[in-house]
């Protein structure tokens, strides 16, 4: 059985004319003192039969803490991980600035092997990057996003 999430990529070009995507840096001690390769796109996992759509703008807020922006969604496609997970992707341009808020959590057992469970923010940073920086700083996996999106735009 495959996988699936769903996410939404929020775009938008500075006054200068360069596209910058707004990504997150995920949480956890796993990824705590990386950078690159370590952001992603807000999204999460649905079951066989929600609307992706649906799901992607549920996961944002859950990761983000605030609603995803009233904007024209389009489907930008679907990308399989190396994981083998397939992440269907929306993609808006927004005119106005995004906040991260505060992200849901998730628990782990941290250290290994120590009996002790700790909780963990599922995202702990968001922001704007240019895109070839962005690209630089997704997971290898959520990469030919970006190409899809610069495609995508006239």
């Amino acid at each position: 059985m495959t996988v699936t999430s769903a996410g939404v990529l929020l775009y938008r070009t500075d006054d200068a004319g360069v596209l910058q995507l707004w990504i997150v840096h995920m949480g956890g001690p796993f990824w705590a003192r990386k950078d690159e390769a370590a952001w992603s796109i807000p999204k999460g996992e649905y079951v066989e039969g929600e609307d992706p759509y649906a799901a992607a703008l549920r996961e944002f807020e859950e990761e983000i803490g605030a609603p995803p922006p009233a904007a024209e969604y389009e489907l930008l496609g679907e990308f399989r991980q190396p994981s083998r997970k397939v992440i269907t992707v929306y993609a808006a341009e927004v005119s106005d600035d995004v906040a991260f808020v505060e992200s849901n959590t998730f628990e782990l057992e941290w250290p290994p092997r120590s009996g002790k469970v700790q909780q963990f923010p599922e995202v702990d940073d968001a922001r704007w990057f240019p895109a070839d920086v962005a690209e630089t700083k997704l997971v290898k996996g959520q990469r030919p996003v970006v190409d899809a999106l610069r495609l995508r735009r006239p």
